[in-house]
């Protein structure tokens, strides 16, 4: 299933690059014409991520051409399954060493951490600092929140922002990841924290994002700006 899937996607990447070469310039005027460099965009950067940036342009041109042409095929099924396998085989190791680096690099970042003031580590690994006190209150469990927040992989880099976009989120306590079901019940309504949420506590080896690497630790600026009111969360609902 992996290798049909890698032949898919670089069949799609192949629309764009078939009959181009890095010499020569697309018109994207028409929609159509936006759309497959949208496909191969996308796709190209799938591939990139997975490890597959080293493919040959011209020979992907070449195969469509001949496909489209109807001409013969200048490999073998087999020499072609054998092909796909190898990419497949190092793209997951490539995949796994990223991994491993990143919890790593994960770890060593939550043992430094810990040492700074003002960070708090608990029990289940979760750190946290307090950035704004508030003495509102806590919500619990089955409380739904707004909240504003910006998430951070360790390096600064920004993958998500509620502040960004100017507009606070409602989310259920018991319907996010660890790190924040914890991390929201230790807040009062009115705070600010930042949390350092550790992989296991995240998405660990599972990512949602190419934005987000595998084992990655979080960091979250976090503001709890209410609790919702049970009362007219079902009227809204009715």
């Amino acid at each position: 299933m992996k290798q049909h899937r890698l032949a898919a996607a670089v069949a799609l990447v192949s629309l764009v690059l078939a009959g181009c070469d890095s010499q020569t310039s697309v018109e994207l005027k028409t929609p159509a014409q936006k759309a497959s460099y949208g496909i191969g965009l996308n796709m190209g950067k799938s591939l990139a991520q997975e490890g597959m940036d080293d493919l040959d342009s011209k020979a992907v041109a070449q195969g469509i051409e001949d496909a489209v042409g109807k001409k013969e095929q200048k490999l073998k099924d087999e020499e072609l399954v054998e092909a796909f396998a190898a990419l497949q085989k190092r793209a997951e190791e490539r995949m796994a060493k990223m991994s491993e680096e990143s919890a790593a690099a994960g770890k060593k970042f939550l043992e430094d951490n810990a040492k700074k003031a003002g960070v708090t580590t608990t029990a289940s690994g979760l750190q946290y600092e307090v950035v704004k006190k508030a003495d509102g209150p806590q919500p619990k469990p089955t409380d739904v929140v707004t909240v504003h927040y910006t998430g951070k992989l360790t390096n600064g880099t920004v993958f998500d922002s509620s502040v960004e976009r100017g507009s606070p989120i409602d989310l259920p306590v018991s319907g996010v990841i660890p790190g924040w079901v914890e991390g929201l019940q230790l807040m009062h309504v009115g705070e600010k924290y930042k949390l350092y949420i550790p992989s296991e506590l995240a998405y660990g080896a599972q990512s949602p994002s190419p934005a987000i690497p595998a084992n990655s630790v979080l960091v979250f600026d976090l503001e709890l700006l209410a609790i919702k009111d049970p009362a007219k969360q079902d009227d809204a609902a009715k």
